[in-house]
């Protein structure tokens, strides 16, 4: 681990071990301790808090449905597990020998919930205004970068827009053809705009389809 902290440290040294110890850790350990769960429920509910109150002040020309797809793309699994990677949490915390072995050290989903226990810990140990500045350093830029590659609007919306800048018809979505059992079902499905099929794409619902074919129709037009 880097010798320089680039996180608040806690003035309390069993609520930051508390932070970083997962349940699988506690069946194992010889001294009674609390797993990180409790605070991963108070930190998600403070990530919310902050990261709504600063989308909120600071774009004040987008309506609630996409601010709520802002606040989404920072404070989903992949972000925040992106953000304990960068700062080192795998190394610090409490597995189970089989946790370990499985590379829970790597999960996205248990570094995620460790970034919302440790902000969860850091609002006891400290303030919420601590919480902010760690959570601006950290979250903040991030959302800068989504709303400069508008990558805050869905796929499908993104070429509907498109479209009609060139007044050409909607997007049209047909299944060509899907493959598997009824409870695993592929769809594969393309997407046509005045009858000339654009792009292709596949998923495990309609749904995912869909955007998965207005994706790749929207790199085809950003390629030409």
């Amino acid at each position: 681990m880097n010798n320089k902290l680039t996180y608040p440290p806690y003035k309390n040294p069993e609520l930051f071990e508390q932070a970083f110890t997962h349940r699988s850790y506690l069946n194992e350990s010889k001294k009674k301790i609390e797993s990180n769960e409790r605070l991963e429920f108070l930190g998600d509910s403070i990530l919310s808090f902050v990261i709504s109150e600063y989308l909120y002040k600071n774009y004040p020309e987008y309506n609630e449905g996409i601010l709520t797809n802002l606040r989404s793309l920072v404070v989903n699994t992949k972000s925040l597990a992106q953000q304990a990677k960068e700062l080192q949490f795998g190394q610090l915390l409490k597995l189970s020998h089989g946790e370990e072995e499985s590379g829970g050290r790597d999960n996205e989903s248990l570094l995620a919930n460790c970034f919302e226990a440790y902000i969860g810990g850091l609002f006891l140990d400290q303030d919420i205004e601590v919480v902010k500045t760690f959570i601006g350093e950290q979250l903040f830029p991030k959302i800068a970068y989504f709303v400069s590659r508008r990558a805050f609007k869905d796929p499908k919306s993104l070429l509907q827009e498109h479209v009609q800048a060139k007044k050409y018809n909607s997007p049209i979505y047909k299944v060509l053809h899907d493959e598997g059992p009824p409870h695993a079902k592929i769809f594969t499905i393309g997407v046509f705009v005045n009858e000339e099929l654009l792009a292709e794409g596949t998923g495990k619902s309609k749904q995912e389809a869909e955007e998965a074919a207005a994706k790749a129709a929207l790199e085809k037009i950003q390629e030409k």
